[in-house]
């Protein structure tokens, strides 16, 4: 079976400092939904910007459906759509010119094109404003033009860049459908995320990679299931007493408790035996916890296992700083044209 994406030994490099992708390997398998999970500079969207022909990559290979996108980009091209991490429509136009725009820069046929962009304005709720200009719409209802304009061209393999940041609850779980919704119909999702539960929602296999290489790769059940059966969650006073609470905890378990601010955690396989033993050490060194809870492992908790850090955490820390608005524009062109 041809995998739908596939990278062997991917590298690149921006100046002589950046190393955004050092060796990264995965593959996708045809009709699946497969995460990219990651904080900001982490090396995803030059992964995406490389599976879709706008970057080279200085070593390594990348096909998708089996086509080299160095040695055939423009057939690549033909089969995928992508939308990036900042919605690329045009605020002059209305939704339904956005989506003609993009099927004449892809050769549709008029008739075909005007039949496709009523369907994909009905399936993504955007009917009633197809007319207005875009720039009346909201965050959500640009975001879901996007996508759709993504999928003008009927592609067979689709590059979501983190497609529900700035978003609000609400939008965030209309995208999930939508994007639910593609797969159901046979299309192949690639889909970057820095959300762990946008990650666990949707992806059936997943890949961590951190500071441009993969520290993680499974199921989101495989995943969680490595980390122990629950989690104890230690609320300190301050960050001074968590430092010494984790160090004195060091013996309840074999992995290392993990401390992040105030807050410690301790992932284990026989919860009830471990939080009295937990208290009963930390009396003994005159700490007391303002908080106790035990609970089922995370996909959160599996990147701060394996970085030492909350993804949140490490935002201001990305090296993949966003393209200005004219260079999202051609980014998105380029890859559906």
């Amino acid at each position: 079976m041809t995998l739908a994406i596939e990278l062997e030994d991917l590298h690149k490099t921006f100046g002589h400092t950046v190393r955004a992708l050092d060796g990264v390997s995965f593959g996708v398998e045809p009709g699946t939904i497969f995460g990219l999970l990651g904080p900001n500079g982490a090396g995803k969207t030059t992964a995406v910007r490389i599976l879709t022909t706008v970057l080279q990559p200085d070593n390594g290979v990348a096909r998708v459906l089996g086509h080299d996108v160095t040695a055939e980009p423009d057939l690549v091209r033909t089969l995928i759509g992508l939308a990036g991490q900042f919605a690329a429509v045009d605020e002059n136009l209305t939704g339904a010119e956005n989506l003609w725009m993009v099927g004449r820069l892809n050769h549709m046929a008029k008739a075909q094109l005007r039949e496709r962009s009523s369907s994909l304005l009905e399936q993504f709720g955007l009917t009633d404003a197809a007319n207005r200009p875009t720039k009346t719409y909201s965050g959500g209802m640009r975001r879901r033009l996007d996508v759709a304009a993504s999928l003008v061209a009927h592609p067979r393999v689709l590059f979501l860049d983190e497609p529900t940041t700035g978003l609000d609850p609400a939008s965030r779980a209309d995208v999930w459908t939508m994007i639910e919704g593609l797969v159901a119909e046979g299309t192949t999702v690639l889909l970057t995320t820095q959300y762990l539960e946008e990650a666990d929602r949707l992806a059936e296999h997943l890949v961590v990679i951190n500071h441009g290489k993969v520290i993680a790769a499974g199921t989101p059940a495989t995943l969680k299931a490595n980390m122990g059966v629950t989690v104890l969650d230690l609320g300190l006073s301050d960050e001074r007493t968590a430092l010494r609470a984790a160090e004195a905890l060091k013996t309840v378990n074999e992995k290392a408790p993990v401390v992040y601010g105030r807050t410690v955690e301790v992932n284990v396989n026989d919860g009830p035996r471990i939080v009295t033993e937990a208290l009963r050490i930390l009396e003994a060194e005159g700490i007391a916890p303002t908080t106790l809870a035990l609970r089922e492992p995370s996909l959160d908790d599996v990147f701060l296992s394996l970085t030492g850090h909350r993804a949140e955490a490490e935002l201001a820390e990305g090296v993949e700083s966003p393209p200005s608005p004219v260079g999202r524009r051609q980014r998105n062109r380029s890859a559906r044209s």
